[in-house]
């Protein structure tokens, strides 16, 4: 008995030793906290991560269909999608935060929970902070240039998809915002200045009816005029939904892998 109980203890010890958990991987659950409120959203996490190592990051801002509060939304279009179809495509700790209904990314409250969760994964889960990417669709497309803007230096790529600048024909409320002070500059040219030579690759098709191709064009256009480092791909005949070919490029990660701060 004395022989059978000490072997049961050593096999308890065995199993519950840090050596031998298994880290959370996949698309996982969490919750941050920001001015004293909690906010839900979710973390992918590579199949093969190791914490021995430090990961490149995406934070990926979602289209206006998948605002709310469940923190599971933001997976359900887009890279989340990708990510599903060929997980092994992207080595990637991705990161999902949500907009609440009726808000928008451009909104400083919503980009402060944005950051939140970013922070607390990069921390939780090693991300490099010279190889930190930023994407978006819809409306987390117009939020990827509020972001960028806002966030100088941060972000080592950026990835807007069917975005804009000008306010949506049927959305108002839907814009970049610029800074007080350049108010009455050209949009497109300001962002282009703001942004610097931070990488960016540009999607849209020139069938959208909810963002038009031309706010993608004139971005362009102001890119080029600046200098920029910049690429755009323009899908004959695509409507609104540009990120499920977008996110499908075969060349899309290999680009972003290649971009990394000097810092």
């Amino acid at each position: 008995m004395r022989l059978g109980l000490l072997a049961a203890l050593a096999a308890l010890v065995c199993s519950c030793s840090p050596a031998s958990a298994r880290m959370e991987t996949g698309f996982l659950d969490r919750t941050v906290s920001v001015a004293g409120k909690d906010y839900r959203y979710q973390v992918y996490v590579p199949a093969n991560f190791a914490s021995q190592k430090l990961w490149p990051a995406i934070l990926f801002l979602h289209g206006s269909g998948e605002r709310g509060s469940d923190g599971l939304l933001p997976t359900a279009e887009g890279l989340g999608n990708a990510i599903r179809r060929n997980s092994s495509r992207f080595p990637f700790v991705v990161v999902f935060p949500q907009c609440t209904e009726n808000h928008t990314w451009g909104e400083p409250e919503m980009r402060a929970r944005a950051l939140a969760a970013l922070d607390h994964s990069m921390k939780e889960f090693h991300g490099d902070s010279r190889r930190v990417y930023l994407t978006g669709l819809s409306m987390g497309g117009y939020g990827t240039w509020d972001f960028a803007m806002a966030e100088p230096g941060r972000f080592a790529a950026l990835v807007p998809i069917c975005s804009g600048l000008r306010p949506a024909p049927d959305w108002s409320e839907l814009r970049v915002h610029l800074p007080a002070e350049a108010k009455d500059a050209n949009p497109y040219a300001e962002v282009a200045r703001r942004i610097g030579k931070t990488p960016v690759w540009m999607f849209h098709g020139d069938a959208d009816d909810a963002v038009p191709v031309e706010e993608s064009r004139q971005m362009a256009a102001a890119l080029k005029a600046a200098g920029a480092d910049f690429k755009y791909t323009e899908y004959p005949g695509v409507g609104h939904n540009s990120w499920d070919r977008a996110y499908a490029e075969l060349d899309l990660v290999l680009w972003l892998l290649s971009k990394s701060l000097n810092h």
